[in-house]
């Protein structure tokens, strides 16, 4: 049955709320209906738009306060992520149609306040869109362009893309586009779906997305859950992946500069890909075939938004293994393991040794180091202590910051700013961002400079693979991962996490944890390494954080605990490693023991996690 809806317009409330019989209405020339099929749930507000709307004071709406935090709690740090669909146990759709109209209309809206800040207005302000393969894209691409064009821009549509092409789009000519858009919820399931902005100046900030999530609160609102069918700029196809992979295969062509075969310098090699049926399939037939590599027995390839196989992902130990028995199984010289929107990677050598986390840090800063010799690496806060011997000992400052991709790659840019040279930003998900590509996160361009580096050792005469240049980083002995549920309401978890952190902060610096010792160092370019702590700057922070080195009296100090505030989801992570056999038990009892019980923090968290692991050592 066709539903129907009334378009009030704020004048309507000077005076009187409208009646209930008054007729349905257009404004601004977009007529409305209600997105519905079999895999999408209803829209999330389910009241009238009478109960939504209370009053008008000095021409100012004002909307329930409950329906505008249901956008403003789609904020994921410097992302949009929501439920797309129908299916999560516990969790009901909230990323409606509705709600990326009015998101993309407000990123539309302040693309455009920005240019104009510039002085840089045009007739059209052009912004891109991109999409991982998830089923809700095109349903809600639909909503995306609905809300641009509300904004007054011109859409135009990549199709299936990567979160790196996105940003690209806005500085590679003959497209340079004012803005990009690209719709992934990374690794997360198929029932998840998000938003990521760009303009030419790299990715957006929190503080900005939330910005201009608050703006779309009130939008949303205020509409009923309607979203527009009629589009004043219709979005137009561009084939910008090609032009994409064109820009990666010469800068491939240029640096190894192959003395035979110029064009094909991937001859010889067999480099197998597993796309895990996200976007990452393009790098195979338009990147490494076209190069001349063998990229037989790659894996996942097609897009599939089901994600059939495993979640697409460098830390998931399903992808690292169905890539590494592929490699072993091919006598391959590489792997590579792509996430969803391909801004994240993680490889496997020759030898079949998966890398990733630490080790991928390391390798890139072995590669990093090699030309530009002295620079500084920020990692964030969990990288161990190994790690920073490994970068030192090769000549190079190691920064320890915040987790958190975005914060990672920010610190890189302000000491490149404040005159610190800094050539690469990694985080241990995989996130890895250059100073030579836009302090840009991109998965396929870590690729790039791994193969460069594998293709020059074996020019030089080494028969050695890519895992050799990590072969003496030393491992910690354990290393151990916990989460603890915030145990509340959605809307208070935030509260919650941030009262448990701050009351572990309290605890190390009243001394009733002995031997812990916060790890922080106001000099951000020491070759020892530094934290900063969560005070520090507050308008930088995506979650609260703390970092503890932990010693006693017969080691010293043997380990760290480092905890947190998810960005994702309402738990506090906990990651620890030892130097010392059961180091990591012995944190773990002093952490339920003398925090967890004591300060009472145990009432609003689920610590079974960590009851499990105290007693049997095992994590689930």
């Amino acid at each position: 049955m066709a539903s129907t809806s009334f378009s009030i317009s704020p004048q309507n409330f000077r005076s009187r709320k409208p009646s209930l019989a008054q007729k349905p209405s257009k404004t601004n020339n977009f007529s409305y209906f209600q997105f519905s099929s079999h895999f999408i749930t209803k829209p999330i507000c389910s009241k009238s738009y009478y109960s939504v709307a209370a009053k008008l004071y000095d021409n100012e709406m004002v909307v329930v306060d409950e329906e505008m935090d249901r956008i403003r709690r789609l904020q994921n740090g410097s992302d949009v992520r929501g439920v797309a669909l129908e299916g999560e146990k516990g969790r009901t759709v909230d990323l409606t149609p509705a709600a990326v109209e009015a998101i993309a209309e407000s990123f539309g809206e302040w693309v455009v306040a920005g240019l104009e800040n510039e002085n840089k207005n045009s007739n059209e302000v052009k912004v891109s869109l991109g999409k991982d393969p998830r089923i809700t894209g095109p349903l809600l691409s639909g909503a995306v362009f609905a809300g641009l064009s509300r904004a007054g821009c011109a859409a135009f549509d990549m199709g299936l893309a990567t979160t790196p092409a996105c940003f690209m789009s806005t500085v590679l000519p003959p497209f340079s586009f004012d803005a990009s858009i690209m719709m992934t919820a990374s690794h997360l399931p198929y029932t998840r779906n998000g938003l990521k902005f760009f303009t030419k100046k790299g990715g957006l900030t929190s503080p900005e997305v939330e910005e201009i999530c608050d703006k779309a609160a009130r939008k949303y609102a205020n509409r009923l859950s309607k979203v527009s069918t009629l589009l004043t700029n219709r979005p137009r196809s561009v084939n910008f992946m090609s032009a994409y992979a064109a820009h990666l295969r010469e800068i491939i062509k240029q640096r190894i500069n192959h003395p035979l075969h110029y064009d094909t310098p991937l001859q010889g090699f067999q480099i197998i890909v597993n796309a895990g049926n996200g976007s990452g399939g393009f790098f195979t037939w338009d990147v490494l075939d076209k190069l001349g590599a063998d990229t037989f027995g790659s894996l996942h390839l097609n897009p599939n938004g089901m994600f059939p196989n495993h979640i697409p992902n460098p830390e998931d130990k399903v992808a690292m293994a169905m890539t590494r028995a592929a490699v072993l199984e091919n006598t391959a010289d590489l792997g590579i393991v792509f996430d969803t929107d391909v801004d994240r990677s993680g490889v496997v050598d020759n030898k079949g040794n998966p890398i990733n986390g630490d080790k991928l840090i390391a390798l890139m800063s072995a590669i990093v180091l090699r030309e530009h010799p002295g620079t500084t690496i920020v990692t964030d806060a969990r990288t161990s202590m190994a790690l920073t011997r490994f970068i030192t000992a090769r000549g190079g400052h190691h920064c320890l910051y915040r987790v958190g991709y975005r914060n990672v790659i920010d610190k890189g840019v302000h000491l490149n700013e404040d005159g610190v040279v800094t050539h690469l930003m990694m985080e241990t998900s995989g996130h890895g961002a250059l100073k030579e590509n836009y302090f840009l996160d991109d998965g396929a361009y870590m690729v790039v400079k791994i193969i460069i580096e594998m293709v020059r050792m074996k020019l030089e005469g080494s028969e050695e693979g890519i895992g050799s240049l990590i072969k003496d980083l030393e491992e910690p002995l354990e290393s151990v991962e916990l989460r603890m549920n915030i145990i509340s309401e959605p809307k208070d978890a935030k509260a919650k996490g941030v009262e448990a952190i701050e009351t572990f902060r309290q605890f190390i610096e009243e001394g009733k944890l002995e031997g812990w010792e916060l790890d922080a160092c106001g000099d951000c370019w020491v070759s020892e390494g530094c934290l900063v702590s969560s005070n520090d700057d507050p308008a930088a922070i995506d979650a609260h954080m703390y970092r503890a080195k932990v010693s006693d009296k017969d080691h010293g100090q043997y380990g760290w605990m480092h905890i947190r505030q998810s960005i994702h989801n309402p738990n506090i992570a906990i990651n620890m490693q030892s130097s010392v056999p059961s180091g990591c038990h012995t944190m773990t009892r002093v952490l339920k023991e003398k925090f967890l019980l004591a300060s009472g923090v145990h009432k609003v968290l689920d610590i079974s996690q960590i009851e499990k692991y105290e007693k049997n050592g095992q994590v689930n």
